[in-house]
């Protein structure tokens, strides 16, 4: 059996593990805490039924699948500006991420009016039913409208990832978090003197808030001087494209493959839907560590490639994902043995309490290949293999869980807990396939 950890001849000094620790705790906190907009948000408009979650879970996915391009350019900037820090590069550091400031805001403009038009119409490519497509068209308009704070966030952070500075960005998603639950409350259901805007005010509350982490962020990346005002470097951004495309491509392979899988499970009703979109909330929470440990395993091995310390990368690896593992593993125990406790937490319907609980049991088998593939992709990135990683994915995605989906839902008619347990198969293939690429990756050859 491949196991996932690397073999290599040397001790694991503590200052690499605090250095990973120290890297990746923030980073934790700061998805969570980004991800806890998006599972308030379902959670606070469960009280208005079945209709208004998968709506607004709805409007959440094509947010995801918009992120996809912008996730690539903030890993490109990431990996990038990694290897310039760790050469002691800071003035070609500032000036990557300019650059990538930019593109960011170019990028921002062309979705906003591709988004906020049209993203309503999706509701109904994807087969939701009418009151879902109602609900869920106001929602996305006013996402997409003001687009620009949570694609600004994103490269904010990204920057100051390959920075090493990952608190900054932590500090800005706990303002974010404050203020939306300060707003979505009384927004929701007309609280505090304010109207009883329902799945649209969700959508406020997101926007008013993430102006907020945005402008913390851009005035702390001028105070720390981690960007600069000056002239666009198409040298740059050619080596920030390079590495992001692919990611970009590997993110639209993914949230697209999901939209395709979303629409299966829609077919089963929307209580079936529902306990997905509650599920998937549930089941983000343990995404963070696995995607703190995968940033900063991608940090680190950027930065000692960028240095030349060949051996601190291949143990800063490590450490991530021991750290990773053991969380998940974790997290895999919670959602195995409590998963109606979690779900009940979102909803007092039966059906759906019922149907989620397979879900979030199905989702503890996953821990593991999860901890596994966020962790070395990651580094996969971080030595700028990252078409490999988007193959990988692409394969994983349609060639098994979208494809075999399909066959389980449309052409055999399968129960609703077959075609979940797909995404099993997907996951346990691409963390083997992660792992293989990585021990066979000579990182004295790493090109960025």
């Amino acid at each position: 059996m491949l196991s996932p950890f690397p073999r290599f001849n040397s001790s694991k000094p503590v200052s690499i593990r605090r250095n990973v620790a120290r890297l990746s705790l923030p980073v934790l906190l700061s998805s969570l805490f980004q991800r806890l907009v998006s599972i308030v948000d379902v959670f606070l408009t469960g009280g208005l039924g079945a209709a208004a979650i998968a709506a607004t879970g709805l409007g959440q996915l094509l947010m995801f699948v918009t992120m996809t391009v912008f996730w690539g350019l903030s890993t490109g900037a990431t990996v990038v500006i990694a290897h310039l820090w760790g050469a002691d590069r800071r003035e070609d550091a500032r000036h990557a991420a300019s650059v990538s400031c930019l593109a960011c805001l170019a990028m921002t403009a062309v979705c906003t009016i591709v988004g906020s038009i049209w993203g309503g119409e999706l509701a109904q490519l994807i087969g939701a039913a009418p009151d879902v497509q109602l609900l869920a068209a106001e929602y996305i308009r006013l996402v997409f409208l003001w687009l620009i704070w949570t694609t600004g966030l994103n490269i904010l952070s990204a920057i100051m990832h390959g920075a090493r500075d990952t608190r900054t960005p932590m500090e800005g998603i706990i303002l974010v978090n404050i203020l939306h639950l300060l707003l979505a409350w009384p927004l929701i259901y007309g609280k505090w003197g304010m109207p009883a805007l329902g799945v649209k005010g969700a959508a406020i509350a997101i926007n008013t808030s993430e102006c907020l982490g945005f402008t913390y962020l851009l005035i702390q990346a001028f105070r720390k001087k981690y960007i600069c005002l000056n002239r666009p470097s198409l040298k740059f951004f050619g080596r920030i494209w390079r590495i992001g495309w692919p990611v970009a491509l590997e993110r639209v392979a993914h949230q697209s493959g999901q939209l395709f899988y979303s629409s299966f499970i829609i077919g089963y009703g929307t209580s079936a839907y529902a306990a997905h979109q509650i599920g998937v909330s549930i089941e983000s929470l343990s995404f963070m560590p696995g995607a703190g440990m995968g940033i900063a395993a991608a940090t680190l091995m950027g930065q000692s490639l960028g240095a030349g310390k060949i051996r601190r990368a291949r143990i800063s690896h490590n450490e991530a994902l021991r750290l990773a593992l053991t969380v998940m593993t974790v997290m895999a125990l919670i959602f195995f043995f409590a998963p109606h406790q979690l779900i009940s937490l979102f909803t007092h319907d039966a059906d759906v309490i019922e149907k989620g609980s397979v879900f979030l049991r199905l989702v503890a088998f996953a821990q593991v290949p999860l901890a596994v593939s966020f962790v070395y992709a990651g580094s996969l990135r971080a030595t700028g293999d990252t078409l490999y990683v988007f193959i990988v994915t692409m394969v994983s995605m349609w060639g098994i869980r979208v494809a075999l989906s399909w066959i389980a839902a449309s052409w055999l008619h399968l129960s609703l807990y077959v075609v979940w347990g797909v995404f099993l198969i997907d996951w346990y293939f691409r963390g083997a396939a992660f792992v293989w690429r990585y021990r066979k990756r000579d990182l004295h050859q790493a090109v960025v």
